[in-house]
């Protein structure tokens, strides 16, 4: 297939655009360039796109059998700057963009979307698919308002699915260390201790970039008939986790102690959620990475590069990209290259 995959550029399109060419397609990136030096290792020489999606022409999306849609702002800290901004880009954006493939004749849209949605969560309850959306952050509300619009424009030969990603994890070209395993990790290998924000008592499900980008090619794979108009919550069996054990695997891994920030409190961001629809949908699939066998990769991967608490905080943190892209005036409060 010829792929168009937004946010190329990105913790998960730089994994993932190397997957579907292991996997014989034909992919395209098309990336704004916001976090470029977040280089953790080689980023892969791809066919690239450089725009806004905000903008992207139809013209751009003709010829292409399938979009895989992973560019947006990607966390609650981006997301709580302005919410007027989260929502043009997230929804208003993405809802666009999947209009503009339908009209240059696309016929599979896939978006990634999040368990974010889910937000606050009843406690020890397992969500699937059917739970009812209670985000808390622009960001997650974002989501939901996305999945709705997208799910309208389905039909005529086009169809549409979603990928509601558990909170992501593991090594990546173009890392990320504002996730909850990256950040605990880096924190264990760049200050010799793991650092808790929270009180630790929140849960959330983990899922590994590589199975995420797996994933998303299963779902672009597909007869459309399995997941036209389907939302499927991406996390294995048994990888929903409370952070303060996470923690604990993070020290144990790096051999350092676990220490609690003071004054952290219980997050409101507290969910766990059920992955078994995808799996009993594709039964061949199979997810790589354990949260364990992650950990070992990226405390592994983090003392080979030296990674130093500046790169966890600074270099490796999205937020820090925006607000000096801002600062310096090369981006405006749109988020729009000047």
């Amino acid at each position: 297939m010829k792929v168009l995959v937004t946010g190329s550029r990105g913790y998960i399109g730089t994994v993932l655009m190397g997957m579907l060419a292991d996997r014989g397609h034909e992919a395209v990136g098309f990336d704004a360039g916001w976090y470029e030096g977040a280089d953790f290792g080689l980023v892969p020489d791809i066919e690239l796109i450089s725009g806004d999606i905000r903008t992207i022409p139809v013209e751009t999306l003709q010829g292409f059998d399938a979009v895989l849609h992973f560019a947006a702002i990607c966390n609650d800290p981006i997301g709580d700057l302005d919410s007027s901004v989260t929502y043009s880009i997230n929804r208003d954006a993405s809802v666009a963009l999947a209009e503009k493939a339908k009209s240059a004749g696309v016929g599979r849209f896939v978006f990634s979307s999040s368990c974010s949605l889910y937000g606050a969560g009843a406690p020890g309850e397992l969500l699937d698919e059917s739970a009812a959306f209670n985000p808390v952050t622009p960001y997650g509300t974002s989501k939901v308002e996305a999945e709705q619009g997208i799910n309208g424009l389905a039909g005529g030969g086009f169809s549409v699915t979603h990928l509601r990603n558990a909170t992501a994890f593991g090594l990546s070209p173009r890392l990320r260390c504002d996730v909850v395993v990256n950040n605990l990790a880096g924190h264990a290998v760049g200050k010799g201790a793991v650092l808790v924000k929270s009180d630790g008592t929140p849960w959330r499900p983990l899922v590994h970039v590589e199975d995420i980008s797996a994933a998303a090619i299963q779902l672009m794979e597909a007869d459309g008939s399995l997941v036209d108009r389907r939302a499927f919550n991406i996390v294995p069996e048994g990888e929903n986790h409370q952070v303060g054990a996470v923690a604990e695997m993070v020290a144990e891994a790096a051999g350092v102690t676990v220490r609690f920030e003071p004054g952290g409190e219980p997050d409101i961001r507290d969910y766990q959620v059920d992955g078994s629809a995808f799996l009993e949908t594709f039964p061949e699939f199979s997810y790589q990475w354990t949260v364990p066998l992650g950990i070992e990769q990226i405390v592994s991967g983090f003392q080979d590069f030296n990674i130093t608490i500046h790169d966890v905080e600074e270099t490796f943190k999205r937020l820090t990209w925006i607000d000096r892209h801002r600062g310096n005036g090369s981006m405006d409060d749109m988020l729009r290259w000047v």
